[in-house]
């Protein structure tokens, strides 16, 4: 039997969803979904301070992975090592797409080199657009012996998909994924909010995320803005809210001023590039398409600032 350790939430996600789940043994501290992960062993450590201010964050993350690069030392997360010695996994679920969302491909490959007694195999996830979620899943289900449901996971998922109804007046949308400083969403979240019916601006389709000015979004002026800061729960995301809403020039934007800004949870949904892409989709449908009657996800996944 296979002995699983996801780092990635989005992973835990997939592996679970393949109905793998009670193969794995361990996961990142941040790997909370589906419910009873929480029992796992928890194999990684922030070397930041979670609680601190999407500024303070900011600089705490970039100065670990300056001297990451510079002093070949580790990332901006832990392991622990001892941990993952015992728990002797025949495979590691890990990613190759941002060392700051979680550990890098770089920490986890040095980490398999010092195992001792058992082989282990890297399945690294490099998800930028849907495509590549899909072919992480694949990637994951042949790697774990269960090829069969990989395939049928993923039509499931593009079935899904296409059963979302777009909005037809084609609003323009804004992400915002981190507060201080502005960043915009990229990668495949894009093309969620294409698929749902609107226009997406300030982003790079299947891109990284990046910084951004306020002035780009008041000249882009968009009808409905997202704010979806990586890693933050709405509880967390509720006080980035307040913070740009201090702002004069928040205030000034169309969006802000009609009342058409939401909050989305954005650790639960927008970054996590697993099977719950879909719901996302359904989240970022049900805020731009005025014909949709019921609202499942709202005062849940996402809900309106209040005016």
């Amino acid at each position: 039997m296979n002995r699983v350790v996801s780092l990635l939430p989005s992973a835990t996600e997939i592996v679970c969803a393949l109905g793998a789940g009670d193969e794995l043994v361990g996961r990142s501290h941040e790997c909370d979904f589906p419910a009873g992960i929480e029992q796992l062993p928890v194999l990684t450590t922030p070397r930041f301070i979670p609680e601190a201010t999407s500024a303070q964050i900011d600089r705490q993350v970039r100065e670990l992975s300056l001297q990451a690069r510079a002093e070949d030392a580790l990332g901006v997360y832990a392991i622990e090592m001892d941990l993952l010695q015992h728990l002797a996994p025949t495979h590691i679920v890990t990613q190759t797409q941002c060392e700051v969302c979680a550990v890098s491909l770089r920490d986890v490959e040095r980490a398999v080199e010092q195992l001792t007694g058992f082989d282990t195999q890297l399945i690294p996830l490099a998800p930028n657009s849907l495509a590549d979620i899909w072919d992480d899943i694949r990637r994951t289900a042949v790697a774990l012996g269960v090829v069969e449901r990989g395939d049928e996971l993923v039509a499931d998922l593009q079935r899904r998909i296409d059963g979302v109804p777009a909005a037809s007046n084609r609003p323009s949308v804004a992400v915002v994924e981190w507060a201080d400083p502005l960043m915009t969403a990229g990668h495949w979240t894009m093309e969620l909010i294409a698929l749902a019916g609107g226009e997406a601006v300030i982003g790079a389709p299947k891109g990284p995320s990046l910084r951004f000015e306020m002035s780009a979004l008041a000249d882009a002026d968009p009808d409905i803005i997202i704010v979806a800061p990586c890693g933050y729960d709405l509880s967390k995301t509720r006080k980035d809210a307040l913070l740009l809403n201090e702002r004069k020039d928040w205030q000034s934007l169309r969006a802000a001023r009609e009342g058409r800004v939401a909050l989305i949870d954005g650790n639960q949904y927008v970054n996590r590039p697993g099977p719950r892409v879909v719901e996302t989709l359904e989240i970022i449908a049900e805020l731009i398409n005025p014909d949709i009657v019921e609202r499942r996800h709202e005062g849940v996944g996402w809900e309106w600032i209040p005016t």
